[in-house]
């Protein structure tokens, strides 16, 4: 299955099945979000990986009971950095030196240009941070599909809960998308079969020449 038959075969899944997916998939899953593209390469969030039955029995109930988030066999959340600082732009700085082997000089003037954004608003800071969450988010969903896993993306829950319950806001984080990743129901969700709808090409495209 090529990457456009891939995202033609996937689709917000309603109802799974409760198979577990191979932990290969879904290493292979994060990994591709890990390796997404970030806005400066700075990857202003984190990933949270919930296997545990019990803990997203809790998660579902901020959740707004969605069956997805039990019946799949692992569960994404997506939680943007609620600030940034200057320890967040010299953590990124001595990432690059240590892993290209590059004089810590020769980033003077990338540092200068990063720490800019520790001078704009908290709340302006974290919006950016989630929009960055959300490109990952979305190279996870396509990865799911390119390995045939299916994964409902998720904004409905109570964000403030889903925090308190894991204690993110302690760790700097705030919850901003969750995804679900197992194997349809295909008799129990009525969209399993259902052709895909988008808006055609020449709907959508505007192209300029």
């Amino acid at each position: 299955m090529d990457f456009l038959q891939a995202l033609n075969w996937r689709y917000a899944t309603k109802r799974m099945n409760g198979e577990a997916v191979p932990q290969e998939k879904v290493d292979r899953i994060v990994e591709a979000a890990r390796l997404s593209a970030s806005s400066m390469g700075l990857q202003p969030y984190s990933i949270i990986v919930v296997e545990n039955p019990e803990l997203r029995e809790k998660i579902k109930s901020v959740a707004f009971n969605q069956p997805q988030i039990t019946e799949s066999s692992h569960l994404l959340i997506f939680a943007a950095w609620t600030e940034i600082n200057e320890s967040h732009i010299q953590d990124y700085i001595d990432n690059i030196i240590e892993t290209r082997g590059v004089p810590a000089e020769t980033l003077n003037d990338f540092k200068n240009t990063m720490l800019r954004v520790t001078d704009r608003a908290q709340d302006v800071n974290h919006q950016w941070a989630a929009r960055q969450a959300y490109i990952a988010f979305g190279t996870a969903i396509a990865a799911a599909a390119v390995e045939k896993v299916d994964a409902t993306p998720m904004e409905g829950f109570n964000s403030d809960e889903l925090d308190a319950l894991l204690g993110l806001k302690e760790k700097g984080l705030k919850s901003v998308t969750l995804l679900p990743l197992g194997y349809r129901n295909e008799e129990a969700d009525f969209l399993a079969n259902a052709a895909k709808v988008r808006r055609a090409s020449d709907k959508l495209v505007i192209s300029l020449n």
